[in-house]
């Protein structure tokens, strides 16, 4: 089992865990080649390292399986790895060879030799000798490129551990048909939405920009019986199994409960900036508000259900970059907890030749994930495609190939258009450079003026994620905020007056509201 860690400098890999592991494996794994870590926030479920990870209990009685990531945060002065010393050094070395005054140039150093079997070409097999000093290194000579030869691993191999062993690194390459959303597909906030797209607009969407989607999942109804009854009688598993290349490949899985649908509520944009010479087309910047849009988002009873990237035009039938697919692969993974299905979703938004604005929703395979777990995709010189690191194989149409087709990972997921009930999306955007409205107080006043007019009441203007979020930079996170969000969302709990006129106050508003 691998875990992924997270961190504030980066994300490192635990591999070869048992099922029994603990945190404390864990941090042994991290240890044995970063053994001075200093931890200043310990494993935790999430990002903010506020649900610590209980140390007494196996990851996975926990919901952490092969492929979640874990968070924790370090002292980065801590964090250097351990060096070893080549396998070509020599040992006859004196300390005096370090100092150039009495080095001895005229007695030639020893070399160490090894041998190797070679097929002639008349079909003998030759045991030649060769010079260390002039061949590759041992993790060149490995099991697989980046791996210890086999004999480093273990003394003795019979031919199904050698087999077994092998099979972990090959892919059989093969499409999931289906997503795991269900028939309701993805209801987008039309405003948020629109207003996304919009600022793209802006630059002719010449720059690439994410951001986060947060709402709901929607449960679909259990499944009729005699899809039950189906199931209990001889209903597969969806555990990995090997055909004729020992590659791994999905077997048809037994029917899984969907969600219904995904409600996507809002959109937050943190900080980034543009940079095309980037992989995502982007650089996320840290966010000083990230406490804040994470409590906000629990005091209204959302979640993160996906994330939505902008991008240019790109030539038809490229949908998502090989970047774009591994970032959704983790995301997916984070968001399951390890390789499981999961109803999170990627949102495109683009324009065709027509200059005509289009949205797509799509979710990666299993098998992506899996591979991206493993470490096993990369991106390259193309990014129309995910490249395979050197360490692992995948298998197309019967043969190894170097490279996959982003679109062999990719689900379509359908999109309908939602007009939410509890939010409006009218409040200036944080996180925007050159952009015409800017989040101020009198962008406030402006918005909560309407109170009154046109059948707007004031909750309803003040339930705006991008309003709400920018109060909490004035408000008390512990006090204030949990109570307006809570007339929020259930508009029959009243907002207290008392906040209205604080509220009204900030913005400068005088009179009734």
């Amino acid at each position: 089992m691998i875990i992924r860690v997270r961190t504030n400098i980066g994300v490192w890999r635990v591999e070869n865990l048992e099922a029994s592991a603990t945190t404390q494996d864990v941090l042994d794994g991290i240890a044995a080649t970063r053994p001075h870590v200093v931890y200043e926030k310990p494993l935790s479920f999430d990002p903010r390292c506020d649900q610590p990870i209980n140390p007494n209990q196996p990851l996975s009685q926990q919901g952490l399986g092969h492929g979640a990531m874990i968070h924790c945060k370090v002292d980065a002065s801590t964090c250097v790895e351990n060096t070893v010393v080549p396998d070509n050094a020599s040992s006859s070395m004196s300390i005096d060879d370090t100092n150039d005054d009495k080095m001895d140039t005229s007695v030639p150093r020893s070399t160490s030799t090894n041998t190797k079997r070679i097929i002639a070409q008349d079909g003998t097999i030759k045991l030649i000798h060769t010079d260390t000093t002039t061949t590759t290194s041992a993790a060149d000579r490995g099991f697989r490129k980046g791996m210890l030869p086999l004999r480093d691993i273990k003394k003795a191999w019979t031919l199904q551990e050698f087999t077994a062993m092998d099979d972990k690194y090959n892919f059989k390459i093969q499409r999931q048909e289906t997503s795991w959303v269900g028939k309701g597909g993805v209801c987008l906030e039309s405003g948020a939405v629109d207003d996304f797209q919009a600022y793209l607009r802006r630059f002719q969407f010449g720059k690439q920009r994410f951001g986060w989607l947060y709402g709901r999942f929607v449960e679909e109804e259990d499944r009729e019986k005699k899809e039950e009854e189906a199931e209990s009688s001889g209903g597969g598993s969806s555990s990995m199994h090997n055909n004729g290349w020992g590659a791994r490949y999905m077997e048809e899985e037994k029917p899984k409960k969907k969600n219904e649908k995904v409600i996507v509520e809002a959109i937050y944009e943190p900080p980034q900036e543009p940079d095309s010479e980037a992989a995502e087309g982007f650089i996320i910047l840290d966010d000083p508000m990230e406490e804040n849009v994470e409590e906000l988002v629990k005091m209204l009873g959302l979640v993160k259900v996906g994330w939505i990237v902008g991008h240019p035009p790109r030539e038809e039938g490229f949908q998502l970059s090989s970047a774009e697919v591994i970032m959704a692969a983790e995301l997916q993974l984070e968001s399951a907890g390890g390789i499981e299905a999961t109803p999170f979703v990627t949102v495109r938004v683009t324009v065709d030749d027509d200059g005509n604005v289009v949205v797509e929703a799509f979710q990666v395979s299993l098998q992506c994930m899996e591979m991206v777990a493993e470490e096993a995709l990369d991106v390259g010189p193309n990014p129309g495609f995910c490249y395979v690191n050197d360490t692992f194989t995948a298998i197309q149409e019967g043969k190894p190939s170097a490279t996959v087709e982003n679109n062999f990972f990719l689900t379509l997921v359908p999109i309908n258009g939602y007009q939410s009930e509890m939010f409006v999306s009218m409040f200036p955007k944080a996180n925007r450079a050159f952009d015409d409205r800017a989040q101020t107080h009198d962008e406030m006043k402006r918005q909560l003026s309407k109170s009154g007019t046109a059948g707007w009441s004031f909750i309803d203007l003040l339930s705006d994620f991008g309003l709400l979020l920018y109060l909490t930079q004035f408000l008390d996170m512990k006090t204030d905020m949990p109570k307006i969000c809570a007339s929020v969302k259930d508009r029959e709990i009243p907002l207290d007056d008392g906040y209205k006129i604080i509220i009204s106050s900030l913005a400068g508003m005088t009179g009734s509201y």
